[in-house]
């Protein structure tokens, strides 16, 4: 490798990872904020909310990858122009595809490495997602027992304090009533003071109370007609209660395997051979019903091959003939009860198509996703490479708002196409896809562009073009006729 190619490589490569670092830090913080409301007030551990945000981005390569590959090169290609450096090395006989050559081929394994990210890495990130948000939808909100009122936030237990001392946390006239054994208010504590502490592993809430009477109520026959009572005084009581139930708890992660999101490659392939075959056979049922429900006895009664084969001839000339009005009477509102059936039949269909169907596009447009993330750094590589030769601007300025408006472009248009194709309007192929095919021909003829040394942005070329365009004719005449 020449050390011009290591010069290329080594500004390339900086920029890109800077970038990447930035978008996804700042993609993120807009995952994090989407998310807080489910975080805060759980008690979580920063182990887990470490892992939630890691997981969290790598479902955010599909955005970060491209938009780096496309800010990086424009920065790299702009700086150079920038600097005189691009116009060196054509000095020096060097053509811009070679000095391209090199990128083009980090291009490449950046295509590969988001191949493998998109078919490997983001099928585990997103199934630990989905598990991590069902567990902390899971964990209860962190206990805060208000003053003033009847709490029954903790499971078994309805609590109630008088006010409490915000300086020394002691709280006054406790009333806790225990309903772990499911028989009713017959088990009370009383207590004139106390304080509340959370062992430390957060597993048990403890109740220390001063000065007060523990009513209980036995269990008893229902032919006891007795009603006897314990009450039992006390100077100091501990009370602890399990917490069990507010605790973080991990399931298990497999049970989301089966989402679309959470597949790979293979995985699709046999979750769409297995809903393809059960849907042919439901679209055979369903038209083989509509057909009867419609009045058709007979499928074959829609076969013209068939109808030849009768003997005789099918007397259209007849069909709306009938032998009296009470014989037209009973084919309408026959007609009339088959429609009603065949329009009840279709609304049920629509439950069939959205368990069968719907879930068949998606997995059909996520199969295909699998390979649009590689093919989109290779066509922002050969926008922003180019664009980057023919504006000659490094820095922040003119690659962000340049990357920015051809990123927005990108992903308006996959969304919209990615939506299209689940709805059914388009096929999966053409819904994934045309957000590709509607910048591959701005890619290629960038690159054109770029090769001849194209003054595309050059402003003055446009003005002397519109200046000579509005000049006065009589005078461009006699200009030409000099």
């Amino acid at each position: 490798m020449k050390k011009i190619d290591i010069l290329i490589l080594k500004s390339f490569l900086g920029p890109f990872v800077l970038t990447f670092i930035i978008v996804a830090f700042a993609l993120l913080l807009q995952f994090l904020w989407l998310y807080i409301d489910e975080l805060v007030g759980k008690g979580l551990g920063f182990g887990v909310i470490a892992e939630f945000l890691g997981w969290g981005a790598a479902t955010l390569i599909p955005l970060v990858l491209p938009l780096s590959t496309l800010f990086s090169s424009i920065m790299t290609m702009g700086a150079f122009g920038e600097n005189n450096e691009l116009l060196a090395m054509k000095a020096a006989g060097i053509s811009l595809p070679r000095i391209l050559s090199p990128l083009v081929v980090v291009s490449v394994f950046i295509s590969i490495a988001a191949f493998f990210a998109s078919n490997n890495l983001i099928p585990v990130a997103y199934n630990n997602i989905y598990a991590l948000r069902d567990d902390i939808t899971k964990t209860k909100e962190e206990i805060k027992i208000p003053t003033g009122i009847f709490y029954n936030g903790i499971e078994g237990y309805t609590i109630r304090i008088r006010n409490r001392d915000e300086n020394t946390g002691q709280i006054y006239g406790v009333m806790v009533y225990n309903h772990t054994e499911k028989r009713g208010n017959t088990s009370l504590t009383l207590a004139d003071s106390g304080s509340i502490k959370l062992t430390a592993d957060k597993r048990n809430l403890i109740f220390n109370l001063y000065d007060g009477f523990s009513y209980e109520e036995p269990p008893r026959s229902s032919s006891d007609t007795t009603y006897p009572l314990q009450r039992i005084g006390f100077k100091k009581e501990s009370m602890i209660i399990s917490l069990d139930s507010y605790a973080f708890k991990r399931s298990d992660a497999s049970k989301f395997s089966n989402q679309v999101m959470s597949q790979n490659l293979k995985q699709l392939n046999h979750a769409r051979d297995s809903i393809d075959s059960v849907y042919t056979k439901i679209k055979l049922n369903q038209l083989r019903n509509l057909l009867y429900a419609g009045g058709f006895t007979y499928p074959s009664q829609f076969d013209t091959t068939f109808q030849k084969r009768v003997k005789g001839s099918f007397p259209v000339d007849t069909i709306l003939t009938f032998e009296s009005a009470f014989r037209e009477k009973e084919v309408i509102e026959a007609s009339i009860s088959n429609l009603i059936n065949t329009m009840v039949m279709l609304d049920n269909y629509v439950i069939d198509e959205f368990s069968y169907a719907y879930p068949l596009r998606k997995v059909r447009v996520e199969r295909v996703r699998k390979f649009t993330l590689s093919i989109a750094c290779l066509i922002f590589f050969f926008i922003g490479a180019p664009l980057g030769a023919i504006i000659r601007k490094g820095g922040l300025g003119t690659p962000v708002v340049v990357s920015m408006f051809f990123f927005v472009i990108y992903w308006v248009i996959d969304m919209i196409g990615k939506k299209l194709a689940i709805d059914g309007v388009i096929t999966a192929a053409l819904g994934t896809m045309i957000s590709t095919a509607v910048l591959f021909p701005i890619g290629a003829y960038l690159t054109w562009k770029s090769t001849r040394d194209s003054s595309l942005f050059n402003a003055e070329v446009y003005l002397t073009f519109f200046r000579n365009l509005f000049k006065n004719p009589l005078k461009r005449k006699i200009r030409e006729d000099e």
